[in-house]
């Protein structure tokens, strides 16, 4: 048990070091140039992407993440030659999954790159019986990890405190109340622990990334974690088309629309969308919404990790509570990452600097993360995933994210109809 908590700490702590230097090449080195994935026909497709330009951008891009990666992979202890044998595979299916969520018919029904790459990955996982040691050379968790730090870069807090503090407060009551219903729920579904984790946080404070972070800090099986990302996916279609069409109907009050879909569409694309669907201020205040729950994120990984030790002690130690010097063994260190990110691009980094970069690292975490889900199709037995879930985590979703709808409803006009 103490070898595998080193070796989580040891990695935790090597994504915190790839996090930041990719931090640092961006501000003070080099600015991976950011590709182009849009087209509509095949002859977009050869113009845009096949382009020569955007081509070498991809090459470029290829040798930052797979030098990046390497490194990362030296400071674990893994094999840096298997490594290299298997980062291409992931790296161009990713792209083809990149691809895919780059057309605008895909685009319109708001599908995310990681839902592909996550299929790429089941279908040749369950399709192609790959050797043992590719499967033992994928780097999921370093990918997820490092997403996750890059993400605390975006998390400007300067942007929340002018946008208005009605945001927060519907955030900190939506996020603390669908949180612990769908918490009480869950247990009584008898969903397992773990899942009942990655549904409380990803319905209630803002869908993948939620999800993501959850299951970084409490280390939990990828598996669950791509079960409860699909639900969270399929259930964001629906929601992004039908509730702007609810809203219209009963003629709600457009910020109340707007503080609505922020508040219970728990992808961050489908809310853009949905709000655009509504009308400008709508999408404003969706906007304002849903990044102040996003800013709750790194608080409610920390929380997390926190419970998950006090009650998930597995030490042989015969203490009723685990000691400060477990819980900071245990402690998922990316977190830090997140937060010390979110901290020094708020308070540290020139808004025209930030402005600069933002667009190059959100690309690089959106990458870092398709890289992973592609690695956990790959690794993931889909038989087992449906045998090892019944329907109850799946009921435990769509009720939470019912009362979800109607919470946030309540609370929006509460708030926002003047």
């Amino acid at each position: 048990m103490s070898t595998s908590i080193k070796f989580n700490i040891h990695e935790d702590w090597t994504v915190v070091i790839l996090g930041f230097l990719i931090i640092g090449i961006s501000l003070f080195i080099f600015l991976p140039e950011v590709p182009v994935f849009n087209w509509s026909n095949t002859s977009d497709l050869l113009k845009n992407i096949f382009d020569f330009n955007n081509l070498k951008i991809l090459f470029t891009q290829f040798l930052y993440l797979i030098a990046i990666g390497t490194f990362g992979v030296f400071l674990i202890g893994k094999s840096i030659k298997y490594f290299l044998l298997t980062f291409p595979i992931v790296y161009l299916l990713t792209l083809i999954a990149l691809i895919l969520a780059g057309n605008s018919a895909i685009k319109s029904i708001n599908l995310e790159a990681v839902i592909f790459s996550l299929t790429i990955g089941l279908a040749i996982g369950n399709f192609f019986k790959l050797p043992e040691w590719f499967r033992a050379a994928l780097s999921t968790e370093l990918f997820v990890k490092i997403g996750l730090v890059l993400l605390g870069t975006s998390v400007i807090f300067s942007d929340i405190l002018k946008a208005g503090s009605l945001g927060l407060i519907q955030a900190l009551i939506v996020v603390l109340s669908v949180w612990y219903f769908a918490f009480w729920l869950c247990k009584k579904l008898k969903v397992d622990d773990e899942l009942t984790m990655m549904i409380s946080s990803a319905v209630s404070i803002c869908g993948v990334s939620a999800a993501i972070a959850t299951s970084g800090a409490i280390k939990g099986d990828s598996k669950k974690l791509s079960y409860v990302i699909s639900i969270v996916l399929v259930t964001a279609i629906p929601m992004m088309i039908f509730m702007p069409i609810i809203a219209k109907y009963f003629n709600f009050p457009e910020e109340v629309t707007g503080a609505w879909l922020g508040g219970s569409i728990d992808t961050s694309g489908a809310v853009v969308a949905s709000g655009t669907l509504v009308g400008e201020t709508a999408l404003k205040i969706s906007t304002i919404v849903k990044f102040s729950q996003n800013v709750l994120l790194g608080i409610a990984a920390f929380v997390i990790s926190i419970y998950w030790t006090y009650t998930h002690n597995n030490s042989s130690e015969a203490v009723s509570k685990p000691s400060l010097k477990v819980i900071w063994e245990r402690f998922p260190k990316f977190v830090i990452g997140f937060i010390l990110a979110s901290v020094v691009f708020s308070f540290f980094i020139n808004p025209e600097v930030r402005d600069t970069v933002k667009d190059n690292l959100k690309n690089l975490q959106g990458v870092w993360f398709a890289l992973a889900f592609t690695s956990i199709g790959l690794e993931t037995n889909f038989k087992d995933l449906l045998q090892n879930n019944s329907r109850k985590p799946l009921f435990a979703f769509l009720i939470a994210q019912l009362f979800n709808i109607i919470i946030t409803l309540f609370i929006a006009f509460l708030l926002f109809n003047k």
